[in-house]
């Protein structure tokens, strides 16, 4: 009676041991096109393992179009006509540190509609400290780039710079329909 009993617990014990092996090679049906193309990737994770498709990238001003020469002179003209940007001042030069033109021109629109100094604005609004003298501006001035409404808020308080910078970007979109670009 005690061999009887003892063969069954070995027989018992060693199909349960031989169907955790089975049961770890995988479910029953994988095939091999499955099989290679797991084992083609010997992480396991989907992810590609280059570096460089991890770093997201920002639009850089080459990648967004930029006007061309006869629209900047236009663009220009028309800034300097409604008083928007200096008889000497051209806009390629007043926005080289922005990343798209409509910024740049909704930047040039608040600071002439608010009364405040263009550069602190620029300042502010791209976080770029260029060699232009800020020492008329209020508070803490480019340390990193904010929205225009913000720029307008920090450097006139008293202005409602939620208007304002809707206002200047309307007035930058028309603008720039108007000259084509």
């Amino acid at each position: 009676m005690k061999k009887t009993g003892f063969a069954v617990l070995i027989l018992a014990t060693g199909c349960s041991f031989g169907a955790m092996q089975v049961n770890a090679q995988g479910p029953a049906g994988v095939g091999a096109t499955q099989a290679a193309a797991s084992s083609s990737n010997s992480s396991g994770s989907s992810h590609s393992l280059n570096p460089i498709k991890w770093i997201k990238k920002d639009k850089s001003s080459s990648n967004v179009a930029a006007p061309s020469a006869d629209q900047n002179k236009r663009l220009t003209a028309l800034l300097q006509q409604n008083g928007v940007l200096p008889k000497d001042g051209d806009v390629s030069s007043s926005c080289s540190v922005f990343k798209n033109v409509s910024d740049c021109v909704a930047a040039l629109h608040a600071s002439h509609n608010v009364g405040v100094d263009f550069n602190c604005v620029r300042a502010d609004v791209t976080g770029v400290q260029t060699s232009a003298d800020l020492s008329g501006c209020k508070g803490p001035v480019g340390d990193k780039a904010v929205s225009l409404q913000d720029a307008l808020k920090r450097l006139k308080p008293e202005a409602d710079a939620k208007a304002e910078a809707k206002n200047a970007e309307k007035q930058a979109k028309d603008d720039l329909k108007e000259v084509g670009a």
